[in-house]
């Protein structure tokens, strides 16, 4: 929802900081598509975008909760995750996952390094 919400092209900005493959799980999917028919305003539009980035990406099939899906999915295959969740991004570093941010509504960094 970033790229609709601040105007930043994530598929560079990733690429910048050397990911060049994105990966969605299905719950994220999920979450996405209940957000682009049940969120209002600039949020619902925002989902619809998302929805239509993650496109570009591989879609991995997973079940449970989007944020559980994320760690398990991340710890498995040594991926970073990208989110501005405070509360999942805790969890992350928790867990000794990479975390990818928006930084002053501009760009993409990794969490804890300065670019």
């Amino acid at each position: 929802m970033v790229p609709e919400q601040f105007g930043v092209d994530i598929f560079s900005e990733l690429a910048r900081l050397g990911y060049i493959q994105c990966s969605v799980p299905t719950p994220v999917i999920r979450e996405l598509s209940y957000l682009a028919r049940k969120a209002k305003g600039l949020d619902k539009i925002a989902a619809r975008v998302g929805m239509g980035l993650a496109e570009r990406c591989t879609v991995l099939d997973a079940e449970g909760s989007a944020d559980d899906c994320l760690i398990s999915l991340a710890a498995r295959e040594n991926a970073a995750v990208f989110t501005n969740d405070k509360i999942l991004k805790k969890r992350l570093f928790s867990k000794g996952i990479t975390v990818v941010h928006l930084r002053q509504g501009r760009y993409l960094e990794i969490a804890g390094k300065e670019f």
